[in-house]
């Protein structure tokens, strides 16, 4: 604390031993019967950019290396990881809370979709309600133990970052970008942001970095040069992983299948995450 300490630590960036977290004023408890050991945010600046794939594959490899994993969908309007999981169930609960669907390999989910009755009706809320329906998924669910949790959340800065950052214990987030340089901009909000909640960035992943040719075995920059170690030096981030183009990420996905994936991108991030 310096001698200069207004006792605002929202404003402040040093670390000192007197420094208080106030969201700690704000979150949200779990269900009684909940574990929840560590949770990861994975955000991005604008949508379509790989967020809810990397938030998947992650689950799946933590998943791999023996940890209990889980996703909390908390893109409430725009929710694909039952899609990807192959999950059909609704969710079902008793008096104490709802219990989130499991996949085939034990990885637990929640999602707006497990609710619905149909899978294609719209989500027309408005900001107070989606909001109190993220910190629903992470009070009244009855998750058991879980060591690692996935929030997949929506693209941008808006009401449900926010809400899960100041209502969620989120350990760190790892944001997720595409090579165009416009991306590289948006991805500084995101970061930004996370900067002014005072959430620890674990890293950047870029997804559609590269298209490997089978014929020839060359890399293509198919969107353009990289900017990920541009923005990563500028804040001082680590880049955790590049995913190339890969036919068999979407035909995975679109087919429920995406716990079958094969490959090794995310295994640096899983490596970061169990010594964290």
């Amino acid at each position: 604390m310096s001698g200069n300490c207004d006792f605002d630590c929202s404003s402040c960036s040093k670390s000192c031993s007197e420094r208080k977290d106030k969201r700690t004023d704000f979150l949200e408890k779990t269900n009684e019967m909940s574990n929840i050991k560590k949770v990861v945010g994975i955000v991005s600046g604008k949508g379509g950019v790989g967020k809810s794939l990397v938030t998947s594959m992650l689950a799946v490899t933590m998943n791999r290396r023996g940890y209990n994993t889980a996703i909390l969908d908390a893109d409430i309007t725009g929710p694909s990881i039952p899609k990807a999981f192959g999950i059909k169930e609704k969710a079902t609960g008793n008096e104490f809370g709802m219990f989130p669907a499991r996949t085939g390999t034990g990885i637990e989910i929640m999602s707006v979709n497990l609710l619905l009755p149909n899978d294609t009706d719209p989500v027309v809320w408005r900001g107070p309600i989606i909001s109190g329906t993220v910190r629903q998924f992470w009070s009244g669910v009855i998750w058991g133990d879980v060591d690692f949790m996935f929030i997949d959340m929506p693209p941008g800065t808006g009401d449900v970052p926010l809400t899960v950052f100041q209502s969620i214990p989120v350990d760190g987030i790892i944001v997720v970008t595409s090579p165009q340089e416009l991306v590289s901009m948006i991805v500084s909000k995101a970061v930004r942001m996370a900067e002014m909640m005072n959430i620890p960035i674990i890293g950047l992943v870029e997804n559609m970095s590269y298209f490997k040719c089978p014929d020839c075995n060359k890399e293509h920059r198919i969107f353009g040069d990289s900017h990920i170690e541009e923005v990563a030096g500028r804040y001082g981030l680590k880049v955790l992983a590049k995913l190339p183009i890969d036919p068999k990420f979407s035909a995975t996905c679109d087919k429920g299948l995406i716990e079958l994936y094969d490959g090794n991108w995310l295994d640096s991030v899983a490596e970061i995450l169990e010594m964290s």
